[in-house]
């Protein structure tokens, strides 16, 4: 099973900066963080569309440049909000990364940004015309060598509809909540050609639930969660 570190741990370093990536990455093969664009154009991870929760500033991140952002701090710590081209540079090429997309919009510069990357690469959304964007570019610039880049539906309700939605979508995996699952449902998905990664766990008796119903990766917050099996920092 599959463990993924999201926004690259927190219980490693700030949030979606690149020390949680650096630390997630001496531990684990995949993190995931949080894309959207600021007001000068460059896509920055970050997951809140406010700066107000994780940065002394206020107001939309939209509305902010990237210099601003660079001279802000996450939290109480001395990190910045990097670009997704930073966290890129950042990551060895063996991290796979998932790319979640926090709003529509951005496909053209994931697409180029991926097809320089070196990393796998998972794109997924809550929003479906997001990854329907993705799906368009990537099959227009012929990304990675192909016509696709692997999309995957996020979800919390509605099993049933979102499965659907992911169909359509010619998505590869669907991550919905893990409340959603049971042993049938992972059954059903995995019937239905999906890869399924839950979100988000924090309890190491609901990650050992998942993994005996088959799930093929979990989320996390923490990698102390998913026990033994972790790489060595």
């Amino acid at each position: 099973m599959r463990v993924i570190g999201h926004r690259g741990c927190p219980a490693l370093g700030p949030e979606n900066t690149l020390a949680a990536f650096r630390a997630a990455a001496a531990r684990l093969d995949w993190v995931e963080l949080d894309v959207r664009r600021c007001a000068s154009g460059e896509l920055v991870v970050f997951h809140d569309s406010t700066l107000d929760r994780l940065t002394e500033a206020t107001g939309p991140v939209a509305d902010a440049t990237r210099s601003e952002l660079r001279a802000l701090r996450v939290g109480d710590s001395e990190e910045s909000i990097p670009t997704l081209a930073e966290v890129f540079a950042a990551l060895p090429d063996r991290v796979s990364v998932n790319v979640e997309l926090k709003e529509a919009g951005l496909a053209d510069d994931i697409v180029a940004l991926v097809a320089d990357a070196a990393n796998d690469v998972l794109v997924s959304s809550f929003d479906p015309d997001a990854l329907r964007e993705v799906r368009e570019a990537a099959e227009r610039e012929g990304a990675l060598g192909t016509t696709d880049l692997p999309r995957a539906f996020l979800f919390a309700t509605d099993w049933d509809r979102s499965l659907r939605v992911a169909a359509e979508l010619d998505c590869v995996a669907v991550h919905p909540h893990y409340d959603l699952l049971s042993a049938v449902r992972v059954a059903e998905a995995h019937d239905a050609g999906f890869e399924l990664n839950a979100w988000t766990v924090l309890e190491r008796e609901v990650v050992e639930r998942l993994r005996e119903w088959g799930v093929d990766g979990v989320i996390v917050d923490d990698p102390a969660v998913v026990g033994n099996g972790l790489r060595e920092a």
